[in-house]
């Protein structure tokens, strides 16, 4: 099993390839999100999160899946515009992916099991659960689609004042 999310790699929302590794020294959150869920407004609050806190080395990673409800059933270049056009999205969003089952994702695979939910369930259990990912690449913590990302701030702080770690 990877020990960080440097190791990881996935494809843009726009067909590109995304090495974690690029991140490193980052903190990340890390989202699977979904454009026709009643948690879909979370993306403003992603958006602020972004631009409040980019420039100190945070970065939000939405991941689109459909998997719960059939949520997101667009394509890729869909979702792309949706996200921007009604939730002014610039922070980085991956192609639609897997995030539960044998099909699932390799990173998702890897968060599910560095934080497992509720009593040490490591599914998802729907859209907008979120993994704060520190700047050593382990993650610290997961949250729930209730957890808002306004109510991530004090975490993210925190995780944006401990230091890089030393390069290897």
């Amino acid at each position: 099993m990877p020990g960080t999310i440097y190791d990881f790699e996935a494809v843009s929302i726009a067909g590109q390839n995304a090495h974690f590794a690029s991140q490193r020294g980052k903190v990340l959150l890390v989202v699977n999100t979904a454009s026709q869920c009643g948690f879909t407004p979370q993306f403003k609050g992603l958006e602020e999160l972004w631009r409040d806190y980019a420039a100190r080395g945070l970065v939000v990673v939405g991941f689109p899946s459909n998997e719960f409800g059939g949520q997101d059933p667009g394509s890729n270049d869909e979702i792309s515009s949706f996200c921007e056009m009604n939730y002014g999205v610039s922070f980085p969003m991956m192609a639609k992916v897997q995030v539960n089952g044998g099909d699932a994702h390799p990173l998702w695979q890897w968060l599910k099991a560095e934080a497992p939910g509720l009593l040490g369930s490591e599914a998802i259990k729907w859209n907008f659960t979120k993994f704060l990912v520190g700047r050593d690449g382990r993650v610290i913590k997961r949250y729930s689609s209730r957890d808002t990302p306004e109510s991530m701030r004090a975490d993210i702080e925190a995780a944006l004042a401990a230091p890089a770690p030393a390069a290897a």
